[in-house]
Formats: C-alpha cells, structure tokens, sequence
C-alpha cells in the first residue's frame, strides 16, 4: 500500500447505498416509482427505505470504502 496510489470508491455502489449515524447501510427497495394507485399505503411505506443485514452490508462496505 506504499505505492501511493488510491483505491477508488465504486461508484455504482455510492448511488445505490448511504451509511447511517451508527455505520449501518441502508437503501431505498424497488416498486415505488410508478403503478402506486394499485398499491395499499401499508405496502407503500413499507417499500421505503431499509436496512442491510451484516453479511451483505460488509460487501457493501468493501465497494464503499475502495
């Protein structure tokens, strides 16, 4: 790691994730841009944002961080 270079944040993964205060990863579900007239408002709300659980949240950390 002395060679000076620096390792690039994937940034596919940048637009898709954010972190929260406590360092979890949370992300927004799909099925809530558009045909929502069909959907009841519990399903709605439930369709927004969430948490990861650890094991995919280290992955997901890893394309973070570089």
């Amino acid at each position: 790691m002395a060679t000076g270079r620096v390792l690039k944040t994937k940034r596919a993964a940048k637009k898709r994730f954010s972190l929260t205060g406590t360092g979890k990863v949370k992300f927004h579900q799909s099925g809530k841009r558009h045909l929502m007239t069909g959907k009841s408002s519990k399903r709605t709300r439930s369709l927004s944002t969430s948490i990861l659980e650890k094991g995919q949240a280290k992955k997901v950390l890893a394309n973070l961080n570089g």
